[in-house]
């Protein structure tokens, strides 16, 4: 690899494969969720019109899922954590998941481009509320009183993903641009490896190539908890605080 600048901004994009050695499941697998449930039932706003009691049951699962003491960041958030503190030129996290193991490891400047799980959000004012326990059509809102229009806080497919603006403004800088257990398929995020390309340096860190593995300029397949803490061993360098090149 060749190495980057140490003053040169990094925007790490992750998805479902980081977190897949943490217990949790991926989406586009063979055995992953969208192989066990229809999209169209639990994660679109028609669904949620249609049968609300349908979609908080699943997010509901889901968000226990996330609470279980067995579910802990791996090894690949850990690295992504250290990373982000120690290089110089300033690292963006931009996950596409919505369970909190980039929190919980302490990873700074972390964009949850899809929503949080552990966040619940009134679609009649707004408001965003952290949130653990079980969503139902009776909950209330905090901030306003009113039952009826609780949801989870994710970004549903036909919704627009969180924070654009503010991702797209840290593609546009960045001197090096990582891609981390992603498929490939979900635009934007898919999108983002070709934006940067030619100015920016490419690199995908995954369990296997992703659809758009042939964007980039450099691959590396293994599991996230070894692979991810191998490239970012070799972006620090021997002194821990960024290597210059």
């Amino acid at each position: 690899m060749r190495l980057i600048a140490r003053d040169a901004p990094i925007v790490v994009l992750t998805g479902a494969g980081i977190s897949r050695e943490s217990g949790l499941a991926t989406f586009r697998d063979a055995d992953g969720i969208w192989a066990r449930v229809r999209i169209e039932d639990v994660a679109t706003p028609e669904a949620f019109a249609r049968d609300p009691g349908r979609v908080h049951a699943f997010y509901n699962a889901r968000r226990r899922q996330i609470a279980d003491p067995a579910v802990q960041p791996n090894a690949a958030h850990h690295a992504l954590a250290r990373l982000a503190r120690a290089w110089p030129g300033g690292v963006t996290v931009v996950t596409q998941n919505v369970d909190d193991l980039h929190d919980r490891a302490g990873t700074p400047n972390l964009i949850h481009m899809h929503g949080e799980l552990a966040k619940a959000r009134c679609g009649r004012c707004g408001a965003v509320t952290p949130w653990r326990d079980d969503l139902s059509v009776e909950t209330a809102c905090p901030s306003c009183g009113r039952a009826g229009a609780m949801r989870p806080h994710v970004v549903w497919f036909g919704e627009m993903p969180l924070a654009m603006e503010e991702i797209a403004a840290a593609l546009d800088r960045c001197g090096l641009f990582v891609s981390i257990g992603t498929s490939g398929s979900v635009y934007p995020a898919a999108g983002f490896v070709a934006e940067v390309r030619g100015r920016a340096r490419t690199v995908e860190l995954n369990l296997e190539p992703s659809e758009g593995s042939r964007l980039f300029d450099e691959t590396i397949h293994g599991p996230a908890t070894r692979v991810v803490p191998d490239f970012v061993n070799r972006l620090l360098g021997p002194d821990g605080r960024g290597s210059s090149g």
